[in-house]
């Protein structure tokens, strides 16, 4: 093998190695586990290439930056589409740039402009949108967004400055565990626990106030943990340790098409069909609260069942935009003594008492 081919090869096993030790390695302990001698890793020096480096803070320990290392991936035409509709979710639900999100989708296009010109176009088209003057320019999120990724990745901890309940700001030591976008608030959180009580927490990123890498604090991600099963019964990112509540829903005849053609959550029973044409639908849902917006946003096409307690609030939030908009209730009628038409069609409209 000429010298070239065997140090490129070398450069190439050096960056394996330090791909599976985030926390870096001296240059002996690179060359023990290579089986060479620590001169022969010395002589890579001047060729290595720009995301490798040598962190002399750190007692001259080689590291791999990893904001700054290139992921060759290859796609299948229909895996690059799906790529594509995750990354327009992205694009479409989310309310803040993203010249990440929008760089990688650019890239995917290039990738295709040979294969699928026509979708080569559009994946570029869609990252012009990412890059849009209409979207919203946060450049605090981005760089939390961007620490909380480099601290997953390395499994470094950070120290964060969080705005929490009546504007209390709060410093903690978090382990990141994961990070979930939230199509419902079009905001993103990150799961993880916090010392030193390595107490279970979820921090919303727009909320965050300051944060800093902390390099010389790493932690593990227990082996038996799993995303899927902590918010498993959630209806999106509202996870308990107590048992998951059952949720029943009776659906108007004119929207049964539609509730049918979705399956809105993983625990959800098939549905059943009733004499009347109307559709009882159930799920054992986490924390029901979580599903407001999207009861609310059937309006008068679906009626709470059970649980009692969610029927009486979504009772209540109709009770308050009939008096919002000049209308009376069932309950006025009877108090005023006035005439019941307009109060009875109020009942009738939200399925329920009043």
């Amino acid at each position: 093998m000429k010298r070239a081919e065997n140090k490129s090869v070398r450069l190439l096993q050096i960056e394996a190695l330090l791909l599976a030790h985030s926390e870096g390695l001296i240059a002996s302990e690179i060359a023990r586990k290579l089986d060479v001698n620590r001169s022969t890793i010395k002589r890579c020096l001047p060729d290595l290439p720009k995301h490798i480096y040598v962190d002399d803070m750190d007692g001259d320990r080689w590291k791999i930056d990893r904001s700054n290392y290139v992921v060759n991936v290859r796609f299948y035409l229909h895996e690059a589409m799906a790529v594509h509709l995750a990354t327009r979710l992205l694009a479409t639900r989310m309310d803040k740039k993203n010249p990440h999100a929008a760089a990688a989708l650019r890239k995917l296009g290039v990738s295709l402009e040979r294969l699928a010109p026509r979708i080569s176009t559009h994946l570029q088209q869609s990252a012009d949108v990412m890059d849009d003057e209409a979207q919203r320019h946060d450049p605090k999120y981005l760089e939390v967004l961007e620490t909380l990724t480099s601290a997953w990745a390395e499994e470094r901890k950070v120290r964060l400055w969080y705005r929490g309940k009546q504007e209390r700001i709060n410093e903690f030591v978090f382990s990141t565990y994961f990070v979930e976008p939230y199509a419902i608030g079009q905001t993103t959180h990150a799961f993880g626990v916090f010392d030193p009580k390595g107490k279970r927490i979820t921090f919303k990123l727009e909320r965050i106030e300051r944060i800093e890498l902390l390099h010389n604090e790493a932690y593990s991600i227990p082996a038996d943990f799993d995303p899927r099963d902590l918010l498993g019964d959630a209806w999106g990112i509202w996870y308990t340790d107590s048992e998951p509540v059952e949720v029943v829903l009776k659906f108007h005849p004119r929207v049964v098409r539609r509730v049918k053609e979705t399956r809105w959550h993983r625990s959800e029973a098939p549905p059943e069909e009733q004499p009347d044409g109307s559709l009882i639908w159930r799920a054992r849902i986490a924390e029901p609260q979580e599903m407001l917006p999207w009861i609310r946003g059937w309006g008068a096409d679906v009626e709470v069942v059970e649980p009692k307690w969610l029927r009486e609030e979504l009772m209540g939030e109709a009770r308050a935009m009939a008096e919002l908009y000049g209308w009376q209730t069932h309950r006025d009628v009877v108090n005023n003594n006035t005439s019941p038409d307009l109060a009875q069609t109020f009942s009738d409209f939200f399925g329920g008492e009043s």
